[in-house]
């Protein structure tokens, strides 16, 4: 039903735009003044910045297997790495500077090993992204591009602009945009795909039902 369909469509959002808002609330910088709370917003950090992968994992179910799988396998990167980065420049970095206060040498290098894991995550991400993509417009054509477009430019966006105000945010809500709409027009098309097939006699139609 389109009601479910649209409900369905909705969770996908929700992962984009629950780091939108923590992206919003995010310091701009970190110093003796926000150590505390940027070490704090990264410990809640911990369990959202998941999500995105688990979202692309089941956008790839429908996918053939030399789609799904490579693809699961880098949103599963997605989920290490990225955890990764927010758990050195985020918690650790923060702890660090809170305790010193102030930025110190530790702190940069701290930076350092979280960019790393930062930038292979966020490859991750986009490969995920391509994938589910091509995934979807295999699957639905045409009516996937609004958010094929939108998901691709949000991931790659991500590259270098993560959740920070104000071009993380707006990434983030993309990545909500694109996500909801793929799962619509895919869930759409299934739903086009499996309705009752109809056969003509004479001028009226009838319906028939589908043969399991």
């Amino acid at each position: 039903m389109p009601g479910s369909r649209g409900f369905r469509a909705a969770l996908f959002a929700v992962p984009g735009l629950l780091l939108a808002g923590f992206g919003a609330a995010h310091p701009g910088v970190l110093d003796a003044a926000t150590a505390q709370r940027w070490a704090v917003l990264h410990i809640v950090l911990l369990p959202v910045f998941p999500l995105p992968a688990v979202a692309q994992w089941l956008l790839l179910a429908p996918a053939s297997p030399w789609l799904r799988w490579p693809g699961r396998v880098a949103a599963f990167g997605f989920a290490a790495f990225y955890g990764g980065l927010d758990a050195v420049a985020g918690i650790a970095a923060g702890t660090v500077t809170d305790v010193q206060h102030g930025v110190t040498p530790v702190v940069g290098s701290l930076f350092e090993v979280g960019d790393l894991l930062g930038h292979i995550g966020a490859g991750c991400f986009l490969a995920a992204s391509a994938l589910i993509v091509l995934a979807a417009i295999a699957r639905a054509g045409w009516r996937a591009l609004p958010g094929a477009v939108c998901l691709l430019v949000a991931s790659v966006s991500f590259l270098d602009s993560h959740i920070f105000w104000p071009r993380g945010v707006l990434t983030m809500v993309a990545v909500a945009v694109g996500m909801s709409l793929l799962d619509y027009a895919g869930s759409a098309a299934t739903a086009r795909a499996s309705g009752p097939a109809v056969r003509r006699r004479g001028g009226a139609r009838t319906r028939l039902p589908r043969s399991s």
